[in-house]
């Protein structure tokens, strides 16, 4: 674990995994709800967390860089539920890479429980981790100029949900009706760092 000062009043620590970064992330959370770290911000990403609105970053690098290793504790929130139908372009793909039917895919995507490890690329747009590593796929040779809003699609280690028709290149399985960013909600994004995230198969359209 390494902390780096950011300007005067933001420190950014980095570690070696996302996982690394999502236990830090749920850690900070927990002491600023106790009430022993004041900060205006807590980002994370895949190897980092970002603190903003941290007085006098430099001084807290001992107290925070003591925090690797320590446990998450158990979320006590349900997870979220996302209908999905499993009819993505890409999904015999996935299926061919990892060696299994496509109604394997299914079964072994849908009996994941996920977590949102840090947000990006869009607004709502979480990347999800929990499925193993040997499940780990490429993106696309070459990206679609629009994928749809709604799809679920899986990259290197993650899962993902488009929240809105964007160029992508990820591996497409299926499809969810669920609204993942809407302004007039608060809060706006229904995935956000540390939500625990399941996929229910439904018969489409």
């Amino acid at each position: 674990m390494r902390a780096l000062p950011v300007g005067q009043e933001a420190l950014l620590i980095e570690v070696d995994s996302a996982e690394e970064a999502g236990a830090l992330h749920t850690a900070l959370l927990r002491r600023r709800a106790e009430g022993t770290l004041t900060v205006r911000e807590i980002v994370p990403a895949a190897r980092t967390v970002l603190l903003d609105g941290l007085p006098d970053p430099a001084r807290w690098i001992p107290e925070l860089t003591a925090l690797e290793g320590e446990p998450p504790a158990p979320s006590t929130c349900s997870p979220v539920e996302l209908p999905v139908r499993y009819d993505g372009p890409d999904l015999a793909a996935v299926a061919a890479h990892w060696g299994v039917s496509e109604r394997e895919v299914v079964r072994i995507h849908a009996g994941t429980e996920f977590t949102v490890a840090f947000c990006g690329f869009a607004p709502g747009f979480g990347y999800l981790t929990g499925l193993p590593a040997r499940y780990d796929v490429p993106r696309r040779a070459t990206p679609r100029t629009a994928v749809p809003p709604g799809a679920v699609a899986l990259a290197g280690p993650y899962t993902g949900v488009y929240p809105r028709t964007s160029p992508g290149g990820w591996q497409l399985i299926g499809a969810t009706d669920a609204v993942l960013w809407d302004h007039t909600r608060d809060p706006a994004a229904l995935l956000s760092p540390g939500t625990r995230v399941r996929f229910v198969p439904v018969e489409g359209p």
